[in-house]
């Protein structure tokens, strides 16, 4: 089972939760996020000084199976991108374990 974040534009979020959906993807955990970028994140000016500027994001959390992992990375790359630069990351981790709270049942298999 791999875990699947991406930090996308919020502009792009319904398209991105409609396309998850037609896919047949369910179960996408969602938290608003403020990215502060590195040293190419967006730059602004107060009282003549300049400084990085925070860009709001949405981060998407997922659990998915090996399978069915390189299709969801390509659809979130495909259809979060804005074209405007930085349209945010993906990652990917590999999930050892998931117990559920309450019940202590261990998913031995994947969520999608």
């Amino acid at each position: 089972m791999l875990k699947i974040e991406a930090n996308i534009h919020p502009a792009r979020l319904d398209d991105v939760q409609a396309a998850l959906e037609q896919q047949g993807i369910v179960g996408v955990m969602m938290s608003q996020i403020m990215d502060h970028g590195g040293p190419d994140g967006p730059r602004a000016f107060y009282r003549g000084a300049e400084y990085r500027a925070s860009t709001p994001r949405v981060r998407l959390e997922m659990l998915v199976s090996h399978e069915r992992a390189d299709d969801v990375v390509e659809l979130l790359n495909r259809v979060a991108r804005t074209g405007l630069g930085d349209d945010g990351i993906i990652l990917i981790y590999e999930v050892a374990d998931a117990v559920r709270i309450g019940r202590g049942e261990h998913l031995q298999y994947s969520l999608v």
